[in-house]
């Protein structure tokens, strides 16, 4: 019975996920991507809905859902915008997950209701200019000064690094290359010394805002520190694992959009008197897409499952994020493809599609680092 209603609480949230992509996204999609306009409103529409919060308990004013929703929700609007799925996925698990996972009850109470709502915007930074995936160098410091922090350093590819409202932020407090050398804060916009740098111009996933956030003599209270003084790094690592899996979501997503829009195409198109449907060369491409989308699918559903039973899910998280990141770049090309020459215009969804899938299998740990992860874990048993 309970399995039953999991089922139907599911599809219900498919559906509403579904129906605001279509009401409030889909008309605007090229026109935002065109622009790089970033829809602060549109994330405020979200908020009411639910789906700026989905996995904070509702006595912080979330929807108190689990990972299956909230992939079900990240892979309905990526079908329509995966810009604005990028967007959901790290305000949710990023930003709003850090302080959930490991903020004390009074930053909870004080942040989690206005995030959930998107009254504010989170943003989350890990990354700088020399700093990717080397994340033990970098350069951005606290010093300590009393019951304060001075910060000092940039931040860079920081997803709403200026329109967020509030960051929460990894900087180093102590020695290069020592992973309990760094800590994380919560800064909210309007600090004295906290600014926006460069908006950056991107090949795709032009309506998220990706920019630099700048700290010059920064002074953040000791309130302000989400756990203890030099936990900042092992915090990051493991809000990267359930990060993983929203972007492995994201994939799905974008992998779904192209597909359904190439077998809708397939059968409509006619060359040499029939639908190309019904040519093999593309009968098989479509057959290999909803393989590779039905395998992607699986293994971002087990992350999720291992997830809401606080069971470990690095490896898996990780094999989730990798697989689907690369079948999605597959899948977007395949599109491109079966489109032909129409494909290459901005009037079909895929061209869209085709430039948003690459950023899948660099953001939140490149592919590579994916295989590193899984390939240390597999040994290490």
């Amino acid at each position: 019975m309970d399995m039953m209603m999991e089922v139907e609480n599911l599809k219900m949230i498919e559906t509403s996920a579904k129906d605001f992509a279509e009401l409030h996204i889909r008309p605007y999609v090229m026109e935002w991507d065109e622009s790089q306009h970033f829809p602060v409103d549109l994330f405020k529409k979200m908020g009411a809905q639910g789906f700026m919060g989905v996995l904070v308990p509702e006595e912080y004013g979330g929807s108190g859902l689990g990972y299956q929703e909230y992939i079900s929700v990240i892979v309905e609007i990526s079908k329509v915008c995966s810009s604005i799925g990028l967007s959901v996925a790290a305000h949710n698990s990023l930003c709003t997950g850090h302080i959930l996972q490991f903020g004390n009850e009074e930053q909870k109470r004080k942040y989690l209701p206005k995030l959930a709502s998107a009254e504010y915007i989170g943003a989350w930074g890990l990354t700088e200019a020399n700093t990717g995936s080397d994340a033990g160098r970098m350069q951005c410091v606290a010093e300590k000064d009393g019951d304060y922090y001075v910060i000092n350093g940039t931040k860079n590819w920081i997803t709403h690094g200026k329109s967020g409202d509030v960051a929460v932020v990894i900087v180093r407090t102590g020695e290069l290359l020592d992973s309990h050398g760094m800590t994380a804060f919560v800064v909210e916009r309007g600090t004295p010394g906290f600014s926006a740098g460069k908006k950056e111009n991107k090949l795709g996933m032009r309506a998220s805002e990706t920019a630099e956030m700048v700290f010059e003599n920064c002074r953040i209270h000791k309130s302000q520190m989400l756990g203890s003084e030099g936990e900042g790094f092992v915090q990051a690592m493991k809000i990267l694992d359930g990060g993983r899996i929203s972007i492995a979501a994201l994939s799905l997503g974008i992998a779904k959009g192209s597909y359904e829009a190439s077998v809708q195409y397939a059968k409509q198109r006619e060359q040499f008197g029939k639908p190309i449907s019904q040519f093999q060369a593309i009968a098989f491409k479509l057959a290999d897409m909803a393989t590779k989308i039905e395998a992607a699918e699986l293994l971002c559903r087990q992350a999720a499952f291992l997830k809401n039973n606080h069971k470990k899910v690095t490896t898996e998280s990780a094999m989730a994020k990798y697989y689907a990141s690369e079948i999605c770049v597959e899948i977007a090309t395949d599109a491109i493809q079966i489109h032909g020459g129409y494909g290459y215009t901005k009037e079909f969804p895929v061209e869209k599609f085709f430039r948003d899938s690459k950023l899948c299998t660099i953001g939140e740990g490149t592919s590579e680092i994916q295989k590193l992860v899984i390939s240390r874990n597999i040994l290490k048993d």
